[in-house]
């Protein structure tokens, strides 16, 4: 059986549109076709550093930045698989993704090379790759749609990170399911400001050369000057998490986005109904969304139309896609019945990178136990309960419990530690560390807090500290979150000392 492929994207796009703006930031613009010029002749700078190299992945340690879209789009071409390694990461952290990926080499934005404390691994900074002669090499004239394109790093409910698989036919399917949802206009603009090492940010790039549609990149999330864009008509599509949003109709005040402003789509855990009820008096046409790393970006939507009588839904899948609830028994759940999010379709990973155990346990004929609880109300519309069972997400960013608990009980110190997520005005959510000390201890919430520093990405580290005579367990001996949780919101006796 033949695989089925596809063209090469970005050369295709450039055939058909090379005149289109694919790509702007504060300083420059591109069309496809000087898009694909820069990134043929950043590609032939790439083989120069790893043409000796069999290894079939390769780092990549960006920011939001035209040269990144320019090297990403470059790997491609070379037929490696790019591994997006998260910035924000600690080097410890960052040391695990590579040593489990066996990378040999990563290309890295200069400001992140101090990170990267491997002395094995060949570090290629963009400063030096700009400097490279290009070599010559073979260019993929298609993409084989069961291909792994990208690797990106997830840590599941147990908090040990995960590689997730990503093919060019998830990332073509997330695509045409995106726009059989929301449609594509030639006059089309995304906006850009979640990172390029996200799933969020690597699939706009993705849409762009197959939609061909113009990207509007920022480096980081500005309030003030995206509001700007909103403003003046020059975009129509935004990826945004609730706090951002937020933060972003403060800018607004009393005044209103531009009509070519089509959709903003939300992802991140539902948006609280006064938000909601701005955006609907405003005309901000919000799209909530719900997805992962594992499903290529999002896989269920609702559509504005539905986002105040389905207040806290994520909507239905996308075109493509299956959903349904399995109850604890296996069984599919009712309407309105609690159990497990089960994905299925032609966006969802084809598994986890070296994990036998995982990809054993969370498919099932082509079926993704994705961990998530929720239901399906009786018209077919999803609600999420409970994240990844008890993950934080704080400004956008998944934070696992699990993570961190593991990091506070190597302290000596330390007796039993529990995680929760806490309110937060700016971020939604912040993790929250309960703590028993060990019989005679003296150690304080700053002592913890310094603990954590060096062992997580700041996102991560806890930014309150309780202490607790004993963690709430169940009879399997799993802290109950949720309890820890309702004890904060009820106003828990809270001995700091």
């Amino acid at each position: 059986m033949t695989t089925q492929q596809l063209p090469n994207w970005l050369k295709q796009r450039t055939y058909l549109t090379p005149d289109r703006i694919a790509l702007k930031s504060d300083d420059c613009q591109y069309t496809f076709k000087e898009l694909w010029e820069l990134t043929i002749d950043t590609a032939g700078k790439i083989h120069r550093h790893v043409h000796d190299s069999q290894a079939e992945f390769i780092g990549l340690m960006i920011k939001n930045s035209i040269e990144s879209v320019i090297v990403i789009h470059a790997v491609q071409q070379l037929g490696l698989t790019a591994v997006l390694l998260n910035h924000r990461l600690s080097p410890a952290e960052l040391a695990f993704q590579i040593e489990d990926m066996n990378l040999s080499a990563v290309l890295l934005d200069d400001q992140f090379n101090e990170k990267l404390q491997s002395r094995t691994i060949h570090k290629v900074k963009l400063s030096e790759l700009q400097k490279t002669t290009p070599s010559g090499f073979e260019m993929k004239d298609h993409f084989q749609l069961d291909q792994v394109c990208s690797v990106m790093y997830t840590s599941g409910t147990t908090g040990a990170p995960k590689g997730v698989l990503q093919t060019y036919g998830n990332h073509w399917w997330s695509a045409i399911g995106s726009s059989l949802n929301l449609g594509i206009s030639e006059n089309d603009t995304w906006l850009c400001s979640v990172p390029l090492f996200h799933i969020s940010g690597y699939s706009i790039l993705m849409r762009s050369v197959i939609y061909g549609m113009g990207v509007r990149l920022f480096e980081q999330f500005d309030a003030e000057r995206i509001t700007g864009e909103l403003k003046n008509g020059s975009i129509t599509i935004m990826s945004a998490v609730s706090n951002m949003l937020q933060r972003m109709i403060g800018e607004l005040g009393g005044g209103s986005y531009h009509e070519n402003f089509r959709c903003m789509l939300l992802g991140g855990g539902p948006a609280p109904l006064p938000l909601l009820e701005i955006c609907r008096d405003k005309k901000i046409p919000v799209f909530q969304t719900y997805g992962m790393t594992e499903t290529s970006s999002q896989i269920v939507t609702l559509s504005p139309e539905y986002s105040l009588s389905k207040l806290g839904s994520a909507g239905k899948p996308l075109f493509p896609s299956e959903l349904k609830i399995k109850t604890k028994e296996g069984v599919t759940a009712s309407s309105n019945e609690e159990g497990e999010i089960v994905v299925k379709g032609p966006n969802v990973t084809i598994g986890y990178y070296n994990r036998e155990e995982s990809n054993s346990k969370s498919f099932d004929n082509g079926w993704l136990a994705t961990g998530d609880i929720g239901y399906l109300d009786e018209d077919g519309f999803l609600f999420v309960l409970d994240r990844r069972s008890d993950l934080i997400i704080s400004g956008g960013e998944n934070v696992y419990p699990a993570e961190i608990e593991s990091v506070l009980t190597s302290h000596k110190e330390i007796e039993d530690v529990g995680t929760a997520g806490i309110p937060h005005d700016e971020w939604g959510q912040v993790p929250c560390a309960f703590i028993v000390k060990r019989s005679g201890s003296l150690i304080g919430e700053e002592d913890v807090i310094s603990f954590c520093k060096n062992k997580l990405a700041p996102y991560k580290q806890p930014k309150k500290v309780i202490f607790v005579d004993e963690i709430p367990r169940n009879a399997s001996n799993k802290i109950l979150r949720r309890v820890l949780r309702e004890q904060w919101e009820q106003g828990m006796d809270r001995d700091e000392h």
